[in-house]
């Protein structure tokens, strides 16, 4: 079994820094790829009340018979579920868990404030282990720091090597604040994973180029969370243990960044997701 790398938040708790994502999954598909992960070492889940396959999630980690303790668990809040104040206990309700490691404010969008207000109630309630941010910017992150009792611990947002937020990453740094990438990838662009640095180190170290950007990403401290229904994609994206970039080769794919980013957050766009209502109640 592949050795885990583990992270310590802000707040001391330790966090596996490779786990699976859930982002598009069906139900069916969810409880299937969450299953294999879990079988191949996997502790680390991340699922979402927008992904409308909380409670698959909870099945698959029930029936793999693994330690609840032993596994990592994250869930975001959806915006218009922000000013619900049961909003945390069906989440719960919906995973079949007393308690998530992480949950995060999904999006900016709508009334944020009040919904990290929940999260913290829900923080000293001992229903969540540690609390944070998904697609914020630095801006709005200093506004959550401003007002804010329990710290944000983790940022979800977009990092690949075409878009590494450096300057982000420095502000987070600061702040005791751990970035997590999704679109680890690049969003399946091909360009990106046959750039010839990854073909090159890919001979070097016998793994593919998505293992080399993963690796890449462990290394330069982001937790990664690549999403597949592929069993053979998902044992291969946690085989990144038995391996080590040397600080040139890191160098090398830091010389990739293009600050390009695949999702481009807009008002227009928040306002529609403070008014989507994902249908939590119709999953299987």
């Amino acid at each position: 079994m592949s050795q885990q790398i583990y992270t310590k938040l802000n707040n001391g708790i330790e966090m596996p820094m490779a786990g699976i994502g859930t982002f598009l999954l069906t139900p069916d598909q969810a409880e299937a790829s969450v299953s294999s992960a879990l079988q191949y070492g996997y502790r680390l889940i991340d699922t979402a009340n927008a992904y409308v396959n909380e409670k698959a999630v909870g099945r698959a980690i029930r029936k793999s018979g693994l330690d609840r303790k032993d596994i990592f668990l994250e869930t975001k809040l959806w915006p218009s579920f922000y000013e619900q104040p049961d909003a945390v206990d069906k989440t719960l309700e919906r995973l079949a868990t007393d308690y998530v490691d992480l949950l995060l404010i999904h999006q900016p969008a709508g009334n944020y404030t009040a919904g990290y207000r929940l999260m913290e109630k829900a923080y000293r309630e001992g229903k969540v282990r540690a609390i944070g941010l998904s697609n914020f910017s630095q801006e709005q992150i200093q506004e959550i720091l401003s007002i804010c009792e329990v710290k944000p611990s983790v940022l979800q947002t977009e990092v690949h090597p075409y878009s590494q937020e450096n300057e982000l990453k420095k502000f987070l740094a600061g702040e005791g604040i751990v970035i997590q990438a999704w679109y680890p990838l690049g969003h399946g662009d091909q360009a990106l994973l046959q750039e010839p640095v990854f073909a090159e180190l890919g001979r070097k170290y016998q793994k593919s180029s998505a293992q080399i950007i993963l690796r890449w990403h462990i290394q330069a401290g982001n937790i990664v969370i690549p999403g597949s229904k592929n069993p053979d994609h998902i044992r291969a994206n946690f085989d990144l243990f038995d391996f080590e970039l040397t600080e040139d080769e890191m160098a090398k794919i830091g010389a990739l960044n293009q600050n390009k980013r695949y999702y481009t957050s807009t008002p227009e766009l928040l306002k529609k997701y403070a008014e989507m209502v994902p249908p939590v109640d119709e999953q299987k």
